[in-house]
Order: structure tokens, then sequence, then C-alpha cells
């Protein structure tokens, strides 16, 4: 039920040293104007339904469809949130589950841990976040990363977003260090939208002058092994990581790298998701060098969906290689190991659920780590997986 893409033998280290273990899960939420223009997201089929994916999304994690929701699921161009596959996973298994608000218009109905960010502006205007803010999530970030492996005590933690729009930040973030993503992010839609993603970002990070590189399309930049060589030194114009996140980020990304700087010394930690979530490896890399912060990067994976990692129109896979950190060792370069749930929807009866298999919704709320967790601590298989989600949709839409 467990496929491995990359850095093989580090990702069954962490799965032989995590098999049979409860998990926590945490889901960061967060909020960019970026998801308001017109098609630039399928996670609600309107920007007005966007506003409020995170907050229902947030509301469903953690109460399923035992309450009358005040923020109902968006409706979707096809399929469902994946929230339900999420849901189904938690509840079952009674995994337990911390919402964090990283920077939302509005807090989701839910017991939730209010970071202090704020709402990212669109990226295209290359001043998404107050670098104060940004300086502020961090630190939250890893206060809370301290908090939750002192208080817990388990052996890994679930680390997930909800960010609408966030896969276009991703390109932004990594683009921004150095890598060349264009073309290899993922969306919701079943064919990815690369043309607007890069546009935008090619504007934002023109605004934002931080003296980068030239983002011209196809344009050769040196990998990020190359730019994260001395990063110190600034040399092939690195930037600041947080001054990018300012120009180009949400607020997700740096609140869940300071979960990760934390946690990473004394648990592992599953960052559940794709595209964003290689973002926020790079950027925890990123962070971790320039400001010379300990972590432990053999304790960190990334686990999403099929979807995804074999989604034709985007390059996950080539993404996670182009990504990575330089230990202290000589020549040693670690790049993320990605996983992703076998699941499959080809033999639902829910038209919903089929839908994934036509390339839509992919991922989201941790899915892809969610089966995974499934797999490793129950030993779940696919007729598991698939029963407990179907009875999620059942409940919520009847049969």
């Amino acid at each position: 039920m467990i496929r491995i893409y990359t850095q093989i033998e580090q990702a069954r280290e962490w799965i032989t040293k995590y098999r049979g273990c409860l998990p926590v899960f945490a889901c960061v939420l967060g909020f960019t104007d970026t998801c308001l223009i017109p098609g630039i997201s399928a996670a609600g089929s309107t920007p007005e339904d966007r506003k409020y994916t995170a907050c229902a999304d947030a509301e469903f994690l953690y109460y399923g469809t035992g309450i009358k929701p005040k923020y109902p699921l968006p409706s979707l161009l096809a399929g469902v949130s994946p929230v339900f596959i999420t849901r189904a996973v938690v509840e079952t298994l009674k995994i337990p589950v911390y919402v964090f608000n990283a920077g939302l218009p509005q807090s989701p109905p839910v017991p939730v841990i209010d970071l202090g960010g704020s709402p990212a502006k669109c990226l295209s205007q290359g001043k998404a976040m107050d670098i104060a803010i940004v300086h502020h999530l961090l630190k939250q970030g890893m206060e809370w990363g301290e908090r939750l492996a002192n208080h817990d005590r388990k052996d890994y933690y679930i680390l997930s977003e909800c960010v609408v729009g966030g896969t276009t930040t991703a390109l932004a973030i990594l683009t921004g260090l150095g890598i060349q993503a264009v073309g290899k992010v993922n969306s919701s839609h079943p064919v990815c939208n690369h043309a607007q993603k890069w546009t935008l970002v090619q504007t934002g990070l023109s605004k934002a002058r931080l003296g980068i590189g030239n983002w011209e399309m196809g344009a050769g930049k040196e990998s990020s092994q190359t730019l994260i060589q001395n990063p110190k030194s600034k040399i092939q114009n690195f930037p600041d990581p947080l001054q990018l996140v300012a120009a180009v980020g949400d607020p997700m990304q740096v609140a869940v790298a300071g979960m990760t700087l934390a946690l990473s010394r004394s648990c592992g930690v599953l960052l559940a998701g794709g595209t964003q979530m290689l973002a926020v490896y790079a950027l925890t890399c990123a962070i971790a060098q320039v400001y010379d912060l300990p972590w432990r990067v053999e304790e960190v994976i990334v686990g999403t969906t099929r979807w995804v990692a074999e989604d034709s129109t985007g390059g996950t896979v080539e993404l996670a290689e182009l990504i990575g950190w330089h230990s202290s060792t000589p020549n040693e370069f670690f790049t993320p190991p990605l996983l992703a749930t076998e699941l499959s929807f080809a033999k639902s009866r829910y038209e919903q659920l089929r839908a994934y298999e036509k390339g839509f919704v992919k991922e989201g709320v941790g899915a892809g780590g969610a089966c995974i967790a499934a797999y490793l601590y129950q030993g779940w298989q696919q007729h598991q997986l698939l029963q407990a989600i179907e009875q999620q949709i059942q409940s919520a839409y009847g049969n």
C-alpha cells in the first residue's frame, strides 16, 4: 500500500522505525489571496467558495458528519474534498488531531491553536506578508513543535496543510530558492495550469526585487544542490528564505517549516502533501542553513497520494530529486524520501471518488499521509481504506 519513489533506503529505514506506531495528526491552515484568481484552483468551484475551503475542511476533519457544519464543504468541479479520506483514517484509528490557524480571514469553528499569523496577499504583488509576521510564524512553529514533542511523546507526527492556491505559492518558493520547478508542480485541476501559475510567480518575484536571478520560461538556473552549498555567503544571490516567504509565500509554509525543525530533533515527521510539502521541505533546508538551526533531516519524509506522485501533467518525483540538504559531512546531500499511498478509487461505487482517477483533486488535508499512517499502524489494505472512506461519503450524502 506504499510506494517509495526517492531515497529508497532512507525511506525503508523510516518505515521500519515507525511501523506499528500511532502518530499525531496536525493540520496547519493558511490563506493567500492568490486563490481568488479565477481558475487558479479547483478546491472550490468559485472564488467565493475558496474563501471558506480551509474552514470547511477543518470543521469536517475535526467533527466529521456528526454535526451540522457552519461552513459546508464547497462544491467542486468534480470529486469531493480529500478531507473525507483523512477523516476516515483519523476517526477510525482514533489518531489525535491538532488544528493550527497560521493565517485565515476567519477562524474555523473547531478547537484551534492560533499562531498569530495573517492571510497572505496575492503573491503577484511581491509583498505577500509582513516580514515581522513571517519571523513570528517561524518562532511559533518551532515553539509548538517543541511543545508537542514534549507533551505527547509520540513517535512521529503527520504535518498537513490546507491552503487553497498553495501549489502556486509553492512554485514561487521553489523558484526563489533556485529550483527548476516550472512545469513540475501539481494542481487540483486534472491538467495543471502551469502557464497561469508561472505568470503569477514571475510577476511576484520580479516585483519583490530579491535579486535572485532570471525567471524567464525555460531559463537555466543552477540546481538547489549548487545554491545551498554555502548559503551564508549568499553565493549565486541566494535569498534570505524568510524574506522570500514574505514576498511570495503563504503563512502555512513557514509555520510548518518551524514545526519540522523542532519536531525532527526528537521524533519522526511525515510532511503530508505533494508540491506544497516539497516546497516546505526545501524551505526548511534553507532556513536551517541560513539561520544555523539544528535539525535531524533523516527523520523527515514526504508522503502523498499516487495521484500526485504519478500526475502526468506535473513532475513530482523529478522535483523531489532537485530539493535537498547538505549535511556537515562533505559531499553528503539529502533529498527528501518521497512516498505515496497506493490507494485507488477505480472500483468505488461513488462517482465523487472515481473522479480522483481522472485527475481531479488528487490530494489535500494530509490525505496521502493519513493513508500511509493507516498502513503503518494497522496494516490497512486497499479494501479497508476504501470501506472507511465510502462510509464517510455515505454518511454525508447517503447512497
